[in-house]
């Protein structure tokens, strides 16, 4: 919805009316532009393992784009902050676009891997800078939330088409379109920063800006050694590998904390990290990404894989998970005003995220449609208050001059959770997978076929699975037994990720206890340093 017309005060917001509306329609697209390719690649991405071969990839697939992410949300924060958001926009906008139609001319899953690195830094970018760039044009609290429900409605709108429309496109035309279909996007999105976003510098810079490239560098290191550690653990145990990755992970994680305490303009701010009035919230934020991602990238290998569902079947099952997101969030921000003490919305929605989580487990895929849209929805809508009320809160808290640094970490934290929660459910996945094949072949006495089911790859591709059966039947197995009991096997190891997501919600539940209280009303955020 747009923002009601209201007379200029600079003091609330920096342009009048129609450049605001302009140059906010173009914050719009580029949020857009972001949440379409979070949910579109979920959908698809079954149908890319199978046609590209490598499922031992498949979690990578998500995690290089969020291990990217990760590291540039805080850097371009800071420096959003010191130079202004547009510069960083634009660029970021051309590194995302040229990255998706790399990723869509990808010819193996490692090529793929490669070029979604590239474009998690450009999406890395953008979500550090755009939710700040609202902040900057509207210092009025109230006026901000206002365009926040703009800038949402053009986020949800994207989630709500994204699992649908990845679902038509890799049915009918192929998984290559799901990446190309950013690329009118991306033109358009430049098009609109470009000519209208006003370049805005808050902050005064005295002496040489010092950025913290090695505090980068490492935190890359760490990530990365801390998800192969994740990977290989369940399948190696403790060996020569996972101890020269675990001690590599905590040499790093040692390393950049006494780093980062050093340095001037961290990458890692420790003490923003440490203030107790954002601690919780930062916490909540690993949290629900790593709830919703573990949903978003697994759930469509659960319906396509487990319950044998076509990609746009599975599109449309998950899509109401980005409709609730979307419709909490904007019920959120009409509502956050209104109520006295706005925490309790929190306790609301990870409540309604657990729930829903805990029925999807409970459900064995015979159930009508609408039974799973509904589970899917209330999980969305409880994590929809989650989201929008970090942003809020956060921003309420800190002062102005950081608040680019603080919604960027919020972000970055966002998605270290998200990558959490893709890479420990894909290990857990092909750890559990694989032992419940070996169990149900061994039962069949047919161990020797192990390598025809070794990857869940095979649960989508209904051509290869109709050759196999056949393979089987005339070696005198029952092929469609055995086909049955691995899907079995996949929709078993899938259920105890939904289960960590949903003891994530729980936690979240209970680490909202220890957020101060936050009133939002008329008055501007609270000018207050962290610490």
């Amino acid at each position: 919805m747009t923002p009601g017309i209201t007379a200029f005060d600079p003091d609330r917001q920096l342009l009048p009316f129609r450049e605001s509306l302009m140059a906010m329609l173009g914050v719009a697209f580029v949020a857009m532009l972001v949440a379409l390719d979070q949910t579109i690649v979920g959908t698809a991405l079954p149908r890319i393992v199978a046609d590209l071969k490598g499922f031992d990839l498949y979690a990578w697939v998500a995690t290089s784009y969020m291990l990217a992410s990760v590291i540039t949300i805080p850097i371009f924060g800071r420096l959003g902050d010191l130079f202004g958001r547009k510069p960083f926009l634009v660029a970021a906008i051309l590194v995302f676009t040229v990255a998706s139609i790399l990723c869509g001319v990808a010819t193996s899953m490692l090529f793929l891997v490669i070029a979604r690195g590239l474009q998690g830094i450009g999406g890395g970018i953008l979500i550090g800078t755009m939710f700040a760039t609202v902040a900057d044009l509207f210092p009025d609290a109230k006026l901000r939330l206002r365009w926040l429900v703009f800038v949402s409605t053009a986020f949800g709108l994207a989630n709500i088409v994204g699992p649908t429309l990845g679902g038509m496109l890799t049915q009918y035309g192929g998984w290559r379109l799901v990446f190309f279909v950013n690329v009118p996007i991306g033109v358009i999105s430049l098009l609109f920063v470009w000519r209208f976003l006003p370049h805005l510098r808050h902050a005064r810079q005295s002496g040489p800006v010092r950025l913290d490239w090695l505090g980068a560098a490492v935190l890359a290191v760490t990530f990365g050694a801390l998800q192969l550690l994740i990977e290989l653990f369940p399948r190696e145990g403790v060996s020569r590998a996972t101890m020269v990755l675990g001690a590599v992970t905590a040499g790093c994680a040692i390393t950049l904390w006494f780093w980062e305490k050093r340095m001037g303009d961290p990458i890692v701010p420790v003490d923003m990290l440490l203030d107790r009035k954002l601690a919780a919230l930062f916490a909540m934020s690993v949290l629900g990404g790593f709830a919703l991602f573990s949903l978003v990238f697994y759930v469509p290998l659960l319906f396509q894989g487990g319950y044998a569902m076509s990609p746009h079947d599975s599109g449309m099952l998950i899509t109401p998970l980005l409709l609730g997101t979307t419709v909490g969030s904007v019920l959120n921000n009409r509502i956050v005003t209104r109520v006295r003490r706005a925490n309790a919305i929190m306790y609301v929605g990870f409540a309604l995220f657990a729930l829903g989580c805990l029925v999807l487990v409970a459900l064995n895929g015979t159930e009508p449609h609408i039974v799973w849209m509904s589970c899917m929805g209330v999980s969305g809508l409880g994590l929809g208050f989650v989201a929008a009320n970090l942003t809020i809160f956060s921003q309420q808290i800190v002062e102005r001059d950081h608040i680019g640094a603080a919604t960027a970490l919020l972000q970055s934290l966002r998605t270290f959770g998200g990558m959490l929660g893709t890479v420990m459910t894909g290990a857990l996945l092909s750890h559990l997978y694989t032992m419940g094949v070996h169990r149900s072949l061994d039962a069949y006495q047919a161990t020797q076929w192990f390598k025809s089911f070794a990857s869940p790859e095979l649960l989508v591709d209904r051509d290869e699975q109709a050759a196999l059966i056949n393979r089987l039947i005339s070696a005198g197995h029952s092929g469609d037994a055995m086909m049955h009991s691995a899907r079995d096997a996949l929709v078993s190891s899938i259920h105890v990720g939904l289960a960590l997501a949903t003891l994530a919600a729980l936690i979240g539940l209970c680490l909202a206890w220890f957020v101060p209280p936050v009133h939002v009303g008329n008055e501007a955020p609270a000018m207050r340093k962290p610490g």
